[in-house]
């Protein structure tokens, strides 16, 4: 399951690199929080995310550190310090600066998620990103958090299979992103079955285009 296009620029693939090193999956992702307190009420509260550890951050002690368990067991966690304040609007995004960060959320309660960032009073905006369905709302300091739900069912283990398998027929087809019809027949080749989830449409839009 190969491609390599001048136009794409690098090959994609679903096989395994020749690398030096296999990882084998994400283990936790950490990044610079402000306080306890809000970064609590924002990933716990409103996310809906466990909170599992809390301990001293080991590199700086001066610091604590919070893990969080987004619902996989994949750790998200924070370094935090109390005399911080959280940072509230948009963030600058540097070369090797985090993005944004996307969890992933049930279908079936899409519709509840938004009325939910509602009325907790958080901005957000609602696309059709073609490959998936995403809710964009920012954290207390101004990250960019993605909420985001697959459009057809793809178990877990084959994710990477049937997006490399989309990403080929989207190429040979000469469409500019991947969509509905390059997963549905990505699924179809992979010998999985096509169902899709009861999404509301949107369009593919800008996540600075917010709405209440």
């Amino acid at each position: 399951m190969h491609e390599s296009n001048a136009e794409e620029g690098t090959e994609v693939t679903a096989e395994r690199p020749d690398s030096a090193i296999r990882v084998t999956g994400t283990d936790h992702v950490t990044l610079v929080g402000s306080n306890e307190a809000d970064t609590v009420e924002f990933y716990r509260d409103v996310l809906g995310m466990r909170l599992v550890m809390r301990q001293p951050n080991l590199d700086d002690p001066s610091q604590t550190h919070l893990f969080f368990d987004p619902g996989d067991g994949r750790i998200v966690t924070f370094f935090v310090s109390d005399d911080r304040e959280s940072r509230g609007g948009p963030q600058r995004t540097p070369v090797g600066a985090v993005h944004h960060l996307a969890f992933s959320l049930d279908p079936g309660e899409f519709a509840e998620t938004r009325n939910r960032l509602r009325e907790a009073g958080h901005r957000f905006s609602e696309f059709d990103r073609g490959a998936f369905h995403s809710l964009y709302t920012r954290d207390h300091n101004g990250l960019v958090v993605e909420l985001a739900v697959d459009k057809y069912e793809i178990p877990d283990d084959r994710r990477g299979d049937v997006l490399a398998r989309a990403h080929e027929i989207r190429v040979e087809r000469g469409d500019e992103f991947v969509d509905d019809e390059h997963l549905e027949a990505a699924l179809s080749d992979l010998g999985l079955p096509v169902t899709k989830y009861d999404l509301p449409d949107a369009s593919v839009g800008s996540a600075r285009e917010w709405r209440e």
